[in-house]
């Protein structure tokens, strides 16, 4: 009960981080680079190009490095899934968006990057968000300038290429008991979803940029999950998506234990995991772990930052090891662009990265991958995997506990044998 009290006390506080820019990140600007112009970086991976509307995004065909899954042969360890998320992905002069691209590549990873749709809109064309329940051109977060949207695709872009996910965390971020997304309807969740797509789709006429280069995805089709905003709204959330053809939601607060649907949808939401110093556990969030050290201070007592950073980097290898010594569960983490307490968190993410990612059997993947994954496998082995507990592995080893023979996998779906 200690737990889950504390636990819903840092999602509740989490309002208060929607004023800044990404999702709970600071809208800061400077930036250098001119708006629009042509963006380097990796060539797109089709040889031809179907531009879209606008051309904000255009087909370039498959995604680079997203892999094929394969389902678990008999006897098979399950490997140890990590997704790292990052809610309200925008670049701003923190640069934190390419920061995180970066420590992915260089340690085998990939990652799902939440981009909020307002972070794509300038500021002067806002009345073009109708966000329900509020009036147009509200937002609880920034909008962005001609740089920002600029820096912010390019970001996008590349990271795309690189085999990681762009999801959503919507527009407006609003929270809390007047107009947050807790008290939103289905209807009004398919607004605000479809609104989130169209400020992706039309950056180009909404910015004036029309030389720059296009988002290569076709964004209708790579859109399968998001995060709610303070992690509130999920049940009408989850409907509303179920609908439009979404395949995961990372909204809600687990334990370590295999996923299951809801609504059709992988229930793919962060963790509680140990919390070092503390005999209750604690969501794999930044904002959380945050939120217990320094309340909504953001920037609290300096003499602790490295002693905050270091509890929340502890946590979450110990969240890992647990999992990875035990029943294999994928650990879900998320965090925001932030440098909240010096920017300790990042530092500790960052380390968590290090860490895991280059271990033998770990897969540090997005959600599109690990929903594909999922996909892939015999239901009755996920049935039998759910059977396990919080950091409990098979008594009697992998080989004896998944001996069945898999059902073989229908025709055409990843997994299945090869002609």
């Amino acid at each position: 009960m200690a737990v889950t009290q504390r636990i819903a006390v840092g999602v509740a506080v989490a309002a208060v981080c929607a004023s800044s820019l990404a999702g709970c990140a600071s809208a800061e600007a400077p930036r250098q680079g001119a708006p629009g112009a042509p963006q380097k970086g990796p060539q797109l991976p089709g040889s031809v190009v179907r531009l879209i509307g606008d051309g904000s995004t255009a087909y370039t065909g498959a995604q680079p490095h997203l892999p094929r899954p394969e389902r678990l042969k008999a006897g098979e360890k399950p490997p140890q899934f990590v997704v790292f998320s990052w809610d309200g992905a925008g670049e701003d002069s923190q640069k934190l968006f390419s920061r995180f691209r970066q420590v992915a590549k260089a340690n085998n990873a990939t990652m799902t990057f939440f981009l909020s749709g307002v972070y794509l809109l300038p500021q002067e064309k806002r009345d073009l968000y109708r966000p329900p329940q509020h009036a147009p051109g509200s937002s609880e977060i920034g909008f962005n300038d001609a740089q920002g949207i600029a820096d912010t695709v390019e970001q996008a872009r590349l990271a795309w290429l690189e085999g990681n996910e762009i999801g959503t965390h919507f527009n407006g971020h609003f929270c809390g008991p007047d107009g947050g997304v807790g008290n939103w309807s289905v209807d009004e969740w398919k607004s605000e979803i479809s609104q989130a797509k169209q400020f992706v789709k039309t950056w180009k006429t909404n910015t004036g940029m029309k030389s720059a280069a296009s988002l290569p995805f076709d964004y209708d089709k790579e859109l399968i999950g998001g995060r709610t905003p303070c992690l509130e709204g999920q049940k009408n959330f989850v409907k509303a998506a179920s609908r439009l053809g979404f395949r995961y939601d990372s909204s809600g607060v687990n334990n370590q234990e295999w996923p299951k649907k809801k609504d059709g949808l992988w229930d793919l939401s962060m963790q509680l995991v140990p919390f070092p110093g503390h005999t209750f556990e604690q969501l794999t969030m930044d904002y959380n772990f945050m939120v217990n050290q320094s309340g909504t201070q953001t920037q609290g007592d300096p003499a602790k930052f490295g002693y905050w950073g270091n509890q929340m980097r502890d946590g979450l290898l110990k969240g890992f090891q647990r999992a990875y010594d035990g029943n294999r569960a994928p650990l879900v983490i998320g965090n925001h662009f932030e440098s909240w307490n010096g920017g300790t968190y990042m530092r500790a993410v960052e380390d968590v990265v290090k860490q895991v990612c280059n271990k033998p059997d770990v897969r540090c993947v997005s959600f599109h991958q690990l929903a594909d994954w999922l996909d892939a496998q015999d239901p009755r082995t996920l049935d039998r995997l759910r059977t396990l507990e919080v950091g409990e592995a098979p008594k009697q080893g992998w080989a004896s506990f998944l001996s069945s023979r898999p059902a073989p996998a229908p025709k055409g779906v990843p997994g299945a044998p090869k002609p």
